[in-house]
This record gives C-alpha cells, structure tokens and sequence, in this order.
C-alpha cells in the first residue's frame, strides 16, 4: 500500500517520506532514525555530524550562483506521535507505517502518519539528494524528541550552525506563515492511596469512552473536542455522588499533547442500586452524547457488568482526586487579547491512571505569554494539592516571540501571494515549535515557519493533503531562490 504513495508528485518529497515511514521512530526511541539519517548524509558524500544529544546536522554547501546569499538551517523533527486506534493491531517498535491514498489525502491505517513532521524530514532529504535544485549554503538540523519534551532542541548547542536564517517545516496549514508559538510545561500531580477490600454485595462494572477525534492539544485546543478525561470524570464524580461507587482502576488517554480519545474505568456499586445506576448512566451518557453531536459523532460510552475487583481506591482519596480532576482547567484558559483568533493559554488533562496504590493526573500547559503559563500550572498545582497529591513541574519549554521585522517575512509573504494570488495568514501559533528554544542558543538567526496541510495530527485521523504538498514544494523552491544575499 505505501508503494503507491511513491508515485505521487513531488516524487522525490513522497519518496523519502515513505522511506521515513519505513523506520520506527517514536519519541525517545529514535536509535534506528538517527542511524537511517546519518547513513543518509554520509551516502551523499556531505559533512554529516550527530551531536551530543542525537540531533543529525547535515551541511550542503550552495549551488552555483548562490554561494552570495545568506546560508540557511532547514529544520525539521525526527521523531512521531504514536497513536492507533483500540481495534488496530500495530506495533510502532518494530513496524513501518502503513499508508493509503484517500482521494486527496494521504493517511495510515488505524494509526498516526507521521506526516508532523516526517513531511518537513521528507522535503529537507530531497532537497539534500537533489542536484538541479538550486539554493544557498544549506544546513539540514534534524532534531529528536520534539513530541515529548523537545530535548533535541534543548540540547542543541550554540556554535554548530552557521546559518543566518531558519526554516522550520512544522507548521500545518499551507497559507499559514508561522512567526511565533506557544511555550509549554508539564504539570504532574501523584499520590498514592491504600488498596481496600472491596465491599460485599457489590456488582462490578467496566465503563468505556471512546470514539473521540482526539488530536492535537495545541492546534485542536479550541475545537471544543471532547476530552476522555474530563467525560470518566463526570461520569465517575456523578456515580459516587448518587450511588456511592467505587473505583478500581482508570486508565484514561496516552501522550501529554494528544486530547484524550479514550478512558477505561473499573468500578463497583452496590447491587442495591443496580438497575437505577445502569439507567442513570445510560442517561448521562445520552446527555453528553447529544452535548457533542455536532463535534463528536462517533462517541461511545458503554457500560458492561464484569467480574467484581477485589479492592478498590481508598474512599477518602477517591473524593478528593475526582474533585480534583474535575476542578483542574481543562481547554482554552485565555485568548490573546494582542493577536486575533490566536489561544494565549491552555491546558490538556492528559493522562489518568489509578491502579496499584498509585495515581498519576498528567497535564500540558501552553501558553505564549511565559507568565500566563505558570500562572494556569500554579492554579493546576492548587486544584491537585487540596486533594493530597505532590506536583511535578517539568520540561518547560520557552515560546517563540514574534519579530515582524525579520528580513525573511516580508520574502516569503510576496513569494505567497506571487504564487497563490492571495494574502497568506502571517500568524503565531498554540502549538510547541523548537524556534523558541533554538533562539536560545542563536539569538541572531532570524527563523519562520510553514509547511503542508496537515489535518488530525496526534490522532489515528491524521492525514495529509496531496495538493497541499504540491502547492508547499513549489513554495519551497522559491523560497530557497530568493533568499537575501549575504
């Protein structure tokens, strides 16, 4: 099936994807990755150099008639979200993706593409392979780990790049311009409680939600998506309040900047309260079901009677943490009052276990205003803290601030508009970009964002454009024609 994506146009672009998408690249595991880029570079016979932290730098020097402008750094990541579906079987350690064409759009089956930011990958390796592609003195930095806490970038140190200018390929809607996004920082709330034995004359029940579109909790945040989290919750919260039910286990959503799409709970109730439970709970789930009609179309939440666990969340932890969880902020905190239709702040209650004595509520907050992130993280803390639980900040990231002044803007927005006969939306972004830590260590790099449309990332629905990809790669190439001379 992923033969077929070769034959599309670009075909170099299409081809290193699908050679990409040949080797397991998830966060933190990029081992396999880093060797596949740095034989890549070293086939071609260019300086190739692995730095400390595993981020591949491969230098090409400019074509001819080009060595007089600015030398450019062409960025993209290496590494992918790892997302499938609950009925998909798919190991991301030991297999390729598998890609089909759909219509106009290029997706996996039954898992996430690995189009952010393997499309970026694919476009900076054909322009390194390519020999009538003319651009200036190019360094290609492919850094690692961008999903889970952007240590590449972090790592990344000053004095390796020489490039005057950054092109990062990792923004997802092709007539965006990207000059600035968010920064972010995970929130950790734990505790851990006593196991008791579960009471007599109980029934148990697993409850399930699923079916959510998920997505990308930056770029996504605002859809007003449904979160598996929050909804257990609700459920959960309601259940104890009227029937006195008991958890066992949750185990809600996966990684830190995905939305939840799913949460199991395990649980009990008395058999007293039975039948009223089972017809509470189909009426609630009727309830938020008809909530997200028009968002979430294919939500299910069941119900089924299993056996009976034998012990259960200590009850006075299980008030606390549900009332936690349901007061921790959850979505859009606040928009930019300085930038139109931009979110300034937000947070993603992503990841719910309870099992084995222990608890673990994970959380990533964004925010573009460095201030107005750590003041939604304290107010998290203070939700997680009443309840018993310690909380962990950890992997701060800084954004990226705007500069309109940058001489590359005003290059690429008259190269846009040359080319599509229409303005494009010069903008910042929610989500994490590596620009914001990269300018830590190069002050002086002027950098800017863009790329092909990407819809669903993060979710097993990703999928990307084909026209898109065209339209982009022609962009790209006139770009790398017009940079400033020197």
């Amino acid at each position: 099936m992923s033969q077929e994506v070769r034959t599309l146009e670009p075909n170099g672009l299409w081809n290193k994807f699908a050679d990409l998408n040949a080797v397991p690249r998830p966060s933190k595991k990029e081992e396999r990755v880093i060797a596949f880029m740095k034989k890549f570079g070293e086939d071609l016979g260019l300086e190739t150099i692995i730095d400390e932290v595993g981020n591949v730098i491969v230098k090409k020097p400019a074509t001819s008639g080009m060595e007089d402008r600015k030398a450019i750094v062409m960025q993209s990541h290496l590494d992918m979200v790892h997302q499938k579906n609950s009925d998909t079987e798919f190991d991301f350690d030991t297999q390729g993706i598998e890609m089909v064409i759909d219509g106009d759009w290029v997706r996996a089956k039954g898992t996430t593409l690995g189009a952010d930011n393997g499309l970026g990958v694919a476009t900076i390796m054909a322009i390194l392979e390519s020999n009538d592609i003319a651009h200036p003195a190019l360094e290609a930095l492919f850094t690692i780990d961008e999903e889970t806490g952007m240590t590449g970038a972090m790592g990344l140190k000053g004095g390796l790049l020489e490039g005057e200018i950054l092109l990062n390929l990792d923004t997802e809607e092709d007539d965006e311009i990207g000059i600035g996004c968010a920064g972010g920082i995970d929130v950790t709330a734990r505790r851990s409680y006593v196991e008791e034995e579960t009471p007599e004359g109980v029934v148990g029940y697993q409850i399930s939600i699923s079916g959510l579109q998920g997505g990308h909790s930056g770029m996504d945040i605002h859809k007003g998506f449904g979160n598996a989290n929050v909804l257990m919750n609700r459920i959960l919260f309601d259940g104890f309040e009227n029937f006195g039910l008991r958890i066992a286990e949750i185990n809600g959503g996966s990684l830190r900047n995905a939305i939840p799409r799913e949460s199991v709970a395990t649980v009990v109730v008395d058999k007293v309260h039975q039948k009223a439970f089972e017809f509470e709970l189909k009426t609630q789930a009727d309830t938020i079901k008809k909530e997200f009609a028009t968002i979430e179309a294919d939500l299910e939440i069941m119900c089924t009677v299993i056996e009976t666990p034998t012990e259960v969340v200590e009850l006075g932890v299980q008030e606390g943490i549900t009332r936690s969880i349901y007061a921790a902020y959850n979505g859009v905190y606040r928009m930019s009052p300085d930038i139109e239709d931009l979110v300034e702040t937000s947070n993603n209650v992503a990841r719910v276990i309870v099992k084995d004595g222990e608890i673990k509520v994970g959380c990533l907050t964004r925010s573009s205003v460095e201030s107005g992130k750590m003041d939604l993280a304290t107010k998290l803390r203070a939700s997680f803290e009443l309840s018993g639980c310690e909380v962990e900040f950890s992997g701060s990231y800084p954004g990226w601030e705007p500069n309109m002044n940058a001489s590359i803007l005003p290059v690429l927005v008259d190269l846009y508009k040359k080319l599509n006969n229409e303005e494009p939306n010069v903008a910042a972004c929610h989500a994490g970009l590596e620009c914001g830590i990269l300018g830590t260590n190069y002050p002086d790099m002027e950098m800017i964002s863009f790329g092909p449309t990407i819809r669903g990332a993060h979710s097993p629905d990703e999928r990307a454009s084909i026209s898109s990809t065209q339209k982009y790669w022609k962009f790209v190439l006139e770009i790398l024609k017009n940079i400033p001379k020197k």
